[in-house]
Parts: structure tokens; C-alpha cells; sequence
């Protein structure tokens, strides 16, 4: 079992790894908004050429 105590760099620590993750995890979003829009705007172009 590991030892999470992390005495009075605990806070710190934890709140580092919670701005880290939501970073992480807002660049996937954004990142995958972003895919779906270049899906469409190909699929729009596609379909103008005829």
C-alpha cells in the first residue's frame, strides 16, 4: 500500500496534480471538438466538388 502522507507539501502536491489533470483533459476535449470539425468541413468540401 502506498504512503500518501505528504506532510505540508500534501496540498501543494495533490492541487499540482489537479490542475495537471483538468489540463490534460481540457486539451482532449479540445482537441477532439476540433477533429469532429475537420471531419465535417471535409465532408462539406467533398460533397461541393461533385
Amino acid at each position: 500500500m502506498p504512503d500518501l502522507d505528504m506532510s505540508p507539501y500534501g496540498l501543494f502536491v495533490w492541487s499540482a496534480w489537479g490542475v495537471s489533470a483538468a489540463a490534460l483533459a481540457a486539451l482532449s476535449v479540445r482537441a477532439l471538438l476540433a477533429a469532429r470539425r475537420w471531419k465535417r468541413e471535409l465532408a462539406r468540401l467533398e460533397a461541393s466538388e461533385g
